[in-house]
């Protein structure tokens, strides 16, 4: 398992921060894993995935003294860790079941902007203006890959799935920046909040939903891939990254996301390429390279 990383320490800093981008890395997978995942309703797929992405750690559970011990943390951990995952989940669906796709997506997309500026609130950090002009710069990037170049139309009586898109962007913002704050507890404890979430999903599932199963062999692969990945091992580097990385270069890279994702899709024929996701490639890539200036000056000196 990945071991700590002082905030202090350059290298090991950079190397976190590297860490944490690959939970970016693994997300640009979740829209081409979902969509090749059939029609399984949303909470009975988290339950699938985060169970997954549970046993993942369970492992190191069995065979490691020190990863059982992780699971021996303050109410205070387990709220921010369980309502971190399952409250962005929650609010998420809730949102795409009560407003148009496109603008709860751009919504929810406020939460790299979110951790930029929330990340000023901790001790040892510091803001400057070249962090928030490139996530400025991603979130417009990621506003035209979300509607394509073409106008928004915000509506009063989709407010409640708007408010649910804050909701969810707030939710994951204060997670990964509160995170940091709990810089000493283990990334181990993130298996007992897939755990968890598997199980808050699983009652939410049979709540709202109704059961449909993965239809043929390439369905349950594509559950799986998710399980491992972008709904699993993501959340492990990630809580890494926040702990011990440069919180706001995270934040603004994580647009990358978005684009990763549609350069996939294309790739993979579901999607074709247009300008605006040409334009939003250099927005991204710019705002994230100017939010990483520090990093990437100090570097070479």
């Amino acid at each position: 398992m990945i071991t700590s990383a002082s905030a202090t320490d350059r290298p090991g800093r950079i190397r976190a921060t590297a860490i944490g981008f690959t939970a970016v890395l693994m997300w640009s997978l979740l829209a081409l894993f979902t969509a090749a995942s059939g029609k399984v309703p949303p909470f009975q797929l988290a339950a699938m995935c985060f169970l997954i992405g549970g046993l993942i750690g369970v492992s190191r559970w069995i065979t490691v003294a020190q990863a059982r011990a992780s699971l021996r943390q303050p109410a205070i951990v387990w709220l921010l860790g369980v309502g971190g995952l399952f409250g962005y989940h929650f609010f998420y669906f809730t949102a795409l079941r009560n407003a148009p796709a496109v603008e709860a997506g751009l919504i929810a997309y406020l939460w790299p902007l979110l951790i930029v500026l929330f990340s000023a609130l901790l001790p040892g950090e510091r803001l400057g203006l070249h962090h928030i002009l490139g996530g400025l710069l991603g979130l417009a990037g990621a506003a035209l890959i979300v509607t394509g170049g073409e106008g928004l139309a915000f509506k009063q009586e989709f407010a409640l799935g708007y408010g649910a898109a804050l909701l969810c962007a707030l939710i994951w913002s204060s997670y990964s920046v509160l995170s940091r704050r709990f810089s000493s507890v283990s990334t181990d404890v993130v298996t007992g909040f897939c755990l968890i979430t598997a199980m808050l999903s699983a009652i939410a599932h049979v709540a709202l939903e109704t059961t449909v199963w993965p239809a043929d062999t390439v369905e349950w692969l594509a559950v799986l891939a998710l399980g491992l990945m972008p709904v699993g091992a993501a959340f492990y580097v990630w809580d890494y990254g926040v702990k011990h990385g440069d919180i706001q270069v995270l934040g603004a890279s994580s647009y990358a996301a978005p684009l990763l994702s549609t350069v996939i899709l294309i790739a993979a024929g579901f999607a074709q390429a247009t300008w605006a996701i040409a334009i939003a490639c250099v927005l991204i890539t710019g705002g994230a390279a100017l939010a990483a200036k520090d990093m990437i000056v100090r570097r070479k000196t």
